[in-house]
């Protein structure tokens, strides 16, 4: 069957990024008319029937797991081969776009994945992935990761991919290294970023790593030296999605973020987050 060109992926479990997801498809939908296929688990029929209510929006089952958190990890894993895109930009559902972002699908013209260095790009400081107070990089070569000094973490907040056998692989790879993190969890926190990155670093894709104003952490902002507009908001605790309301106010946003308050659980203290 013949892939559609190009579209949208974002991940959806639990109730608790409900309301993020909401603003997220709105700024999407201010700027692009391309699908937008969100992978869900745990989301009542209700809620599903108000997601659907955007134009061109399809839902996909997400891995079920009881643990949102774990849910969306081992989503994200399942990417390459739920996309029915030749060219697919992930992001996640607690990203607003402010602008429009065309361009991210032209560079896939040119190379097979996009992605973002973390704010903390090098391995050797990579502490925010460890439970217990340690060298990062012994530790993380002592269970199997392929890393040296030189190696780099990225934030899987951005993706931008195409359908070939290289990025089969690194899915694969992601996905066997991911493995490694849920049998450490006595000393990793149950996070992909690592096991992103020993993907990147045994398969080494043909890939662009594009400027952080394509996954602006408004968290981390005076660790930036960005001269250009803003593309992509990762809307970092406690800032979230919904206080971008210069792109994604309306009538239909603001009615859902004052019921929000009252019927859904808040995610700054989704306990899952800690686990």
């Amino acid at each position: 069957m013949a892939l559609e060109k190009k579209g949208f992926i974002t991940i959806l479990t639990g109730l608790y990024s409900l309301q993020d997801c909401v603003h997220f498809l709105a700024s999407v939908r201010k700027f692009h008319d391309e699908p937008i296929i969100i992978l869900i688990d745990r989301i009542p029929q209700i809620f599903c029937h108000l997601l659907t209510s955007v134009k061109n929006v399809i839902l996909q089952p997400a891995p079920a797991n009881e643990n949102p958190v774990l849910a969306a990890r081992l989503a994200k894993l399942a990417l390459y081969e739920q996309s029915p895109f030749e060219k697919t930009i992930y992001l996640d559902c607690d990203t607003c776009l402010l602008s429009k972002i065309d361009e991210v699908f032209d560079f896939l013209d040119e190379v097979d994945f996009l992605v973002v260095e973390d704010v903390q790009p090098s391995i050797l400081k990579a502490s925010n992935l460890l439970r217990i107070k340690q060298e990062t990089l012994p530790t993380l070569q002592s269970i199997g990761f392929p890393f040296n000094e030189s190696s780099v973490q990225y934030n899987g907040g951005f993706l931008g991919f195409k359908k070939n056998s290289q990025i089969k692989e690194l899915f694969g790879n992601w996905e066997m290294y991911f493995d490694i993190v849920r049998k450490n969890q006595d000393v990793l926190l149950l996070k992909d970023q690592g096991a992103f990155a020993a993907a990147i670093e045994t398969v080494k894709p043909s890939m662009k790593i594009l400027p952080p104003r394509y996954n602006y952490l408004d968290k981390w902002k005076i660790n930036y030296h960005i001269n250009e507009p803003i593309k992509v908001l990762h809307c970092t605790y406690p800032y979230r999605p919904q206080y971008a309301k210069n792109v994604t106010r309306s009538f239909y946003t603001r009615v859902f973020d004052r019921l929000a308050k009252v019927f859904l659980p808040n995610q700054i203290n989704n306990p899952w987050r800690t686990r």
